[in-house]
């Protein structure tokens, strides 16, 4: 189903994050999408009636299950400030309900934590971690009240505009604009390399690593400018996955939280639990989401975060559920919308390759559609 062309249900209202009503439908809902009038407040799935600094497409199919479990967010001018954007997939197991509510309010959480006092000295990573563990402990909360045991896989991007001073200096390094070598900076925990042939030689290609904390202060330089800088902050816990690409090269930003994966069987073994067929406890084939309560001792929330500062080189950013991912390589799903302008007819394209390709699974795909001539505004 495509929510551009047929809208849901009208949905029931929560009664309080912690103790939501859901609807009855099996399937999972977002929020239907609309298009802003003459001006965009950074409402929840709303399109930007003006070109600015990208274009969101978004397109899903329930494929072959009988229901629906994946649900999406995303804000145009998130948190009041032109130019600044949420992303968002959820894909859900064992029911719709933890990823409809994350759908619903993952993003209220990530402006809790920005605006909470005590943040103001951590860096966007940071955050994002403490908004992790918040949604799934609210999530815990939700089902310690009987609504739901599920859980979702997730993969959240903040598109950021960050000043910062610079040195009128010709030694200094290249500005966001000048595409120079892709930078990206990788922090949570230490982990075992992803799996599969072309991931080794993606990291591989990436020259230097971005050190700068945009929310650590610094002192101005006497002879400096004040320069403008958009900076991908992206985190994900399973096997939701975003991939950049950058000049036509796919970079993935995320890590696939499996249980084939040796560090989080290691990890998970000295919690006490096992891998039994690439699952956890014989049961759940992911090893890190939201919600999932029953399992949280071993199938923990702590997601995998990175940073990179966009350049004009960067054309597009990929968001998807596994559902995509299990039938299309990274590189394979670049090249494959590249020459796609259009965000929209670019996630319809994805989405209807992986049912072609027999994928077995609920299919999600956002696409976001970076404008470097649209700058900020």
């Amino acid at each position: 189903m495509d929510r551009n062309a047929v809208s849901s249900p009208p949905r029931a209202k929560a009664d309080g994050e912690t103790n939501p009503t859901f609807t009855a439908s099996p399937d999972a809902r977002s929020k239907d999408i609309t298009t802003a009038g003459d001006r965009n407040t950074g409402v929840l799935n709303q399109h930007s009636s003006q070109r600015g600094a990208y274009t969101v497409g978004i397109h899903e199919d329930k494929g072959s299950r009988r229901t629906m479990e994946d649900a999406f967010s995303f804000i145009v001018d998130f948190a009041g400030v032109k130019g600044q954007g949420y992303f968002a997939i959820f894909d859900g197991h064992a029911g719709k309900h933890a990823a409809e509510w994350c759908g619903q309010h993952f993003h209220e959480e990530l402006i809790r934590q920005l605006k909470a006092p005590d943040n103001h000295k951590k860096t966007v990573p940071e955050v994002l971690n403490k908004t992790f563990g918040a949604v799934d402990d609210k999530l815990g909360q939700i089902a310690a009240n009987g609504l739901t045991n599920s859980g979702c896989t997730a993969v959240t991007s903040f598109l950021r505009i960050e000043e910062r001073e610079e040195e009128d200096d010709s030694s200094s390094s290249p500005s966001a604009a000048s595409g120079g070598p892709k930078t990206l900076t990788e922090t949570g925990e230490k982990l075992a390399p992803v799996g599969g042939k072309e991931e080794p030689s993606k990291r591989e290609k990436i020259k230097a690593i971005f050190k700068h904390s945009p929310e650590s202060p610094t002192s101005s330089p006497r002879n400096s400018h004040t320069v403008t800088r958009r900076v991908l902050y992206t985190a994900n816990v399973g096997d939701a996955r975003a991939v950049l690409c950058s000049a036509g090269e796919a970079i993935r930003l995320t890590h696939d939280h499996k249980g084939s994966d040796k560090g989080e069987v290691k990890r998970i073994k000295e919690a006490g639990g096992f891998v039994l067929n690439n699952r956890v406890n014989g049961v759940l084939a992911v090893t890190r989401s939201l919600g999932d309560s029953a399992m949280k001792e071993f199938v923990v929330g702590t997601p995998y975060t990175t940073t990179v500062e966009l350049t004009d080189s960067d054309e597009f950013l990929i968001l998807a559920c596994d559902g995509l991912w299990d039938v299309l390589k990274d590189q394979e799903a670049v090249d494959l919308v590249r020459r796609e302008t259009d965000a929209q007819k670019a996630s319809e394209i994805l989405v209807k390759h992986a049912l072609d390709n027999y994928s077995q699974d609920n299919v999600t795909v956002l696409v976001v559609r970076f404008h470097s001539d649209a700058g900020s505004a």
